[in-house]
């Protein structure tokens, strides 16, 4: 169970993205904290693959590099 305060201005502008998509309140807001749950993990996964394969994340791919197999980083061939 998850319990959340919020103001009457959140709470009204959450209706609206709500109602566009169909949906609850509760049933956006949960589907929304899976989303960005899953944003996180895919990101933290590829910071650890780009670890593993000696990249470092903030270090931009050169072109032409091809990168490690079956990374798909750089350009195709």
């Amino acid at each position: 169970m998850l319990s959340l305060r919020m103001d009457g201005e959140l709470l009204d502008r959450l209706r609206e993205h709500a109602a566009r998509r169909g949906m609850s309140v509760q049933d956006y807001v949960v589907r929304t904290l899976i989303r960005d749950d899953f944003d996180e993990r895919f990101k933290t996964a590829v910071d650890e693959t780009e670890r593993f394969y000696g990249r470092a994340p903030d270090r931009p791919v050169p072109s032409g590099d091809p990168g490690p197999p079956g990374t798909g980083h750089g350009t195709a061939r």
